[in-house]
């Protein structure tokens, strides 16, 4: 049975859950529940700590989990990066009350940096040749400045709104892009495949749309070129022979561009459908 580490709390927690609906997994039905066995899938769940995740995963205990690429960074851990998810999108910053004299990271030298993530800006000030002190927190990060314990912090940054509310502002360039990644135990990658395979059919599923038309068939080849699907468009006869069906996957965000493409060139009965799931 694979044992899976999920997110508990926080940013990446409600994502993962919804995703791992979608690929036909039984998730929890109460925040409380810490363990699930879905036997129909042969899966077994952990909803732990974020931070804790990478550690769980990296020293084997668990088989696979899902944390974010800068929680997994930070740990030291072995575990190993199996796939980018692409959702729980946040960035990593400097930031430092305005007008404090702060403007790239080189004005951090022999000055204190709060962080609840040291390792990741240990690692990013070593390699910048910055020397300063950091100061280590467990949360509340933006309350350093103020409270007098750091001159800036490094911290995650999704909307920026909290760190505005503590009367700070980032400076800099981003330290890191991060966003929810598969991680697997040493040496087990490979035990993760279907698992894998069903998230990306979710990720598919949410990215994209199957698009259906009629084309003369003297429009084939620019048809293709505009709608080129994944391998190949489908292309089906029609009753009239000089006119063949078009069907082909494209990109949910670039719809209506396509279709005013299409329509352009002289294809009819343009029909968009979303797709539920998809193995790819």
């Amino acid at each position: 049975m694979l044992r899976v580490a999920i997110p508990n709390k926080g940013i990446l927690s409600d994502s993962a859950i919804s995703m791992l609906k979608e690929a036909g997994y039984a998730t929890r039905r109460e925040p409380s529940e810490l363990h699930l066995v879905d036997e129909a899938n042969n899966v077994e769940f952990f909803y732990l700590r974020p931070r804790d995740i990478a550690t769980y995963v990296g020293s084997g205990s668990l088989d696979v989990g899902i944390t974010g690429l800068d929680l997994l960074l930070d740990s030291g851990s072995k575990a190993e990066e199996v796939a980018d998810l692409g959702f729980g999108a946040s960035t990593f910053r400097f930031a430092a009350e305005p007008g404090s004299g702060f403007k790239e990271p080189k004005d951090l030298s022999g000055k204190r940096l709060a962080t609840a993530y040291p390792r990741l800006i240990g690692d990013y000030l070593a390699t910048s040749g910055i020397k300063c002190q950091v100061v280590s927190l467990d949360g509340a990060v933006e309350s350093a400045v103020r409270l007098g314990v750091a001159d800036a912090v490094a911290d995650v940054v999704s909307t920026g709104n909290t760190l505005r509310k503590a009367g700070l502002s980032v400076f800099g360039p981003e330290i890191l892009a991060s966003t929810a990644r598969l991680i697997s135990a040493p040496g087990k990658a490979a035990d993760s495949a279907k698992l894998l395979r069903r998230l990306r059919g979710v990720i598919v599923a949410r990215e994209y749309v199957i698009m259906d038309y009629d084309c003369p068939k003297s429009l084939v080849e620019k048809a293709s070129v505009i709608t080129p699907g994944i391998e190949s468009p489908t292309i089906s006869p029609l009753a009239d022979e000089n006119w063949v069906a078009i069907r082909a996957l494209v990109r949910a965000a670039e719809t209506n561009q396509i279709m005013d493409e299409l329509h352009d060139i002289g294809a009819k009965a343009i029909l968009v459908s979303a797709i539920h799931a998809a193995r790819i």
